[in-house]
């Protein structure tokens, strides 16, 4: 995937990239995709000076211990050693942003992310205490969560007002990091008709629609609560640029059928632009050379955007 990345035109002239990992391991991919791509290889104190594009070499993982499409300790191990070096090189202010493809959630956590996934584990890794979010990105649209990886039922009882504001929130300053001002943010309702005037449920009528009535007082572009069957038709339209949901597959059911191909991961509200493809491993196509890169160009494109804007920031503080 990120050999083919690599290869579509115009990506290496949009920034200086850093690839980071085991030599076998980039030559493996670069051969299951019948490509040829020239790198560079340099160290941590050229990282500063680097242009174009180059390769920070690791050992993170033995040649036979690569297990395709296999879920593995070594493969997780790898993945996490890889990710952490990116996090440190971020922190340290030597590269702008992370991209990375699609994690094995169970490698991960047989090789000890001990947390719910690896946006916890990225605030856990640079010391972030403050409030974060995965953030799934379709084109021009951009969905956040009050919930995330959670059961279904505990979902009610964590609509709060705050969480509610802080997803609302989340959804502006992405935007904002993005180059984009004053956002229309929709919010989806938690219940079917959004609620019907409390005939099914109280949530909008006591939490959200507080909510979004303080949120227009300040002026924000906040609307809703709209039911979740219809919301995602105004979304398709255009005619928001975002969609605050209640819970995990509310959103991503419907940005998944709109353009799996095409979908964005951004770990939203953390220090570091951080994006990745939002499909998953697709274990049942590895090493076939079958992969669409289209889901990774958008993350990568979108990454690039942010990054400057958060070198910007940098320069001006």
């Amino acid at each position: 995937m990120i050999a083919k990345l690599l290869d579509q035109q115009g990506v290496k002239d949009a920034a200086d990239i850093v690839l980071i990992g085991d030599q076998h391991v980039w030559q493996q991919g670069a051969q299951q995709a019948a490509l040829t791509i020239d790198l560079v290889q340099i160290d941590e104190a050229e990282i500063d000076t680097q242009q174009g594009l180059a390769w920070l070499s690791m050992q993170t993982i033995a040649p036979e211990d690569v297990k395709i499409a296999g879920v593995t300790v070594a493969s997780g191990e790898s993945s996490l050693r890889c990710l952490d070096k990116a996090l440190d090189l971020a922190m340290a202010g030597k590269v702008d942003g992370i991209l990375f493809g699609p994690f094995n959630k169970a490698a991960l956590t047989s090789a000890g992310l001990n947390a719910e996934d690896e946006h916890r584990y990225i605030a856990r890794h640079i010391g972030f205490q403050g409030y974060h979010s995965e953030i799934n990105v379709l084109d021009d649209l951009m969905t956040t969560r009050v919930t995330s990886h959670i059961g279904l039922r505990d979902v009610a009882e964590r609509i709060t007002p705050e969480a509610v504001e802080k997803a609302i929130g989340l959804a502006e300053d992405t935007f904002r990091r993005a180059g984009k001002d004053r956002p229309h943010i929709a919010v989806a309702a938690l219940n079917p008709h959004a609620g019907d005037n409390g005939k099914f449920g109280r949530e909008e009528i006591d939490i959200l629609q507080p909510v979004i009535r303080a949120a227009q007082a300040q002026q924000k572009h906040v609307t809703g609560p709209w039911p979740s069957d219809t919301i995602f038709l105004k979304a398709k339209r255009g005619e928001v640029d975002a969609v605050v949901t209640m819970y995990h597959d509310q959103g991503q059911i419907a940005i998944k059928l709109m353009g799996f191909d095409r979908g964005v991961t951004v770990a939203g509200g953390l220090p570091i632009p951080i994006a990745t493809p939002a499909h998953g491993t697709a274990f049942d196509i590895a090493g076939q050379n079958k992969a669409n890169v289209g889901a990774t160009l958008q993350a990568f494109n979108l990454l690039v955007r942010m990054a400057r804007n958060h070198r910007a920031s940098r320069a001006a503080a």
